[in-house]
């Protein structure tokens, strides 16, 4: 892979290409940027919006897809009252135009030559950059030990829930899900809150001396990183990526 992230940052218009519904509230966009140079496993974008009478919003997604080529694949979860994140789930459509900046980041990556265990920890639409890195490790044919810990309210709540479902027989990437509000129907596991002794059977043993990835909202994030070291875990091998919203 030849992408950088740092070079040809610039804005360019996007088409959209593709608008499918994730879940009740949330779209997987798909969109066509000419001059795109590709991104790596964890970046992201800035989305701009221009209204009729001029007014602009910009906000930041996560890019659920890596790699070289022209097309950007963003999931997007509806924050109420936002200025941009409903336009993007109930209105945009195909043909619809758009501009983007990007990549942008280069702190929360994760890099196929790194051999070290993957440890990731989605909470909500924070599964979107850690599908881009379990997309990448699947592609890229790598050995190292991949887990990956999903928390969401209802499976409902769940994006790519069936894609990262067929994981499981997949085998190199370990699935756990963790239901905060309800489960599906003969759920054997608990439904809450993470809890310290639910981490302890999900995640990679301090041991094994994984890097840890977790991304999610403010709060989710802080609450995870905050039980990872208390468990052991060194502050420098947690990547934190968090967000607000609208």
């Amino acid at each position: 892979m030849t992408v950088t992230t740092s070079s040809r940052v610039v804005w360019r218009e996007a088409q959209v290409v593709d608008a499918v519904a994730a879940t009740a509230r949330s779209r997987i966009l798909r969109l066509a940027a000419p001059g795109w140079p590709g991104s790596l496993p964890g970046q992201h974008v800035d989305v701009r919006l221009t209204a009729e009478d001029g007014y602009r919003a910009v906000r930041s997604y996560s890019l659920g897809l890596a790699g070289e080529g022209e097309t950007i694949e963003l999931g997007v979860d509806e924050v109420p009252d936002g200025e941009v994140s409903p336009y993007l789930v109930h209105d945009i459509a195909p043909g619809d135009a758009l501009e983007v900046l990007g990549p942008l980041g280069g702190y929360f990556l994760w890099r196929k030559d790194d051999p070290s265990p993957v440890q990731l920890i989605a909470g909500g639409s924070g599964i979107v950059p850690l599908r881009a890195m379990v997309r990448a490790r699947l592609a890229a044919g790598t050995s190292q030990p991949f887990r990956l810990l999903i928390s969401v309210k209802s499976p409902t709540d769940a994006i790519y829930r069936d894609e990262l479902e067929s994981l499981r027989a997949d085998g190199g990437v370990a699935v756990t899900w963790a239901y905060t509000r309800s489960a599906p129907a003969g759920w054997p596991g608990r439904v809450g809150r993470l809890t310290r002794e639910a981490l302890d059977t999900a995640v990679l043993p301090v041991a094994d001396d994984p890097i840890v990835y977790v991304c999610g909202p403010t709060r989710f994030v802080e609450f995870v990183a905050d039980l990872l070291v208390a468990r052991g875990h060194p502050p420098g091998r947690i990547k934190t990526e968090r967000f607000g919203g609208a």
